[in-house]
């Protein structure tokens, strides 16, 4: 565990989040999946819209798991493939008339949010991927043009470091670090 030395007090499941990349083979049970979904829905999202959409699949499951493998960027596959859980986030950009939804990436964001720190209580890490082929996601689960593919989420408990080979392994060793709040919060107006 790589609890983050905050400098004011933050709750003890903001400290304990992290990102591993070193995951154990011990399944995720579908009722707790279920459990991590029910949290993401009960997130915050403009006119009640609940905008996100999730499509996941257990190891155990290799066609849909693979597939969302596939998604991957190369930089991703080799840690990523060992997680429990791969789960493909999706917003949903326009409201059911047709008008664009400019919450709706924030509200995924939010929905995430809630997920994961769900999987922190629970004892689950997972690390969000920014890096996986889009288009290759909407084609290969032949997703509407109004869903959008946010990022891939790896979860699952979290595995022996020394499993991992480099450069993963010193990123997992390296020590966590965070800008201070005087770097991203500003009274007032931004600095000249």
């Amino acid at each position: 565990m790589k609890t983050a030395a905050t400098t004011y007090p933050v709750h003890e499941l903001i400290r304990n989040r992290w990102s591993p990349r070193a995951f154990s083979p011990q399944p995720v049970a579908p009722e707790t999946m279920d459990q991590l979904f029910e949290a993401a829905s009960w997130a915050a999202s403009a006119m009640n819209e609940q905008p996100w959409r999730y499509i996941y699949a257990h190891r155990a499951d290799t066609e849909a798991f693979q597939k969302l493998v596939d998604c991957l960027m190369p930089g991703n596959q080799p840690w990523a493939k060992n997680a429990a859980v791969l789960v493909l986030a999706l917003a949903k950009t326009q409201y059911d008339n047709g008008t664009p939804n400019g919450a709706a990436l924030h509200d995924l964001g939010l929905a995430n949010g809630n997920l994961i720190l769900e999987a922190t209580a629970l004892g689950l890490h997972g690390h969000f991927m920014g890096g996986f082929h889009r288009d290759k996601a909407q084609e290969v689960f032949q997703l509407p043009e109004n869903l959008q593919p946010v990022v891939i989420i790896a979860l699952g408990y979290q595995g022996e470091a020394e499993l991992l080979e480099e450069p993963f392994l010193s990123r997992e060793k390296a020590p966590r670090q965070r800008k201070g709040v005087s770097e991203i919060a500003f009274e007032g107006q931004l600095p000249e």
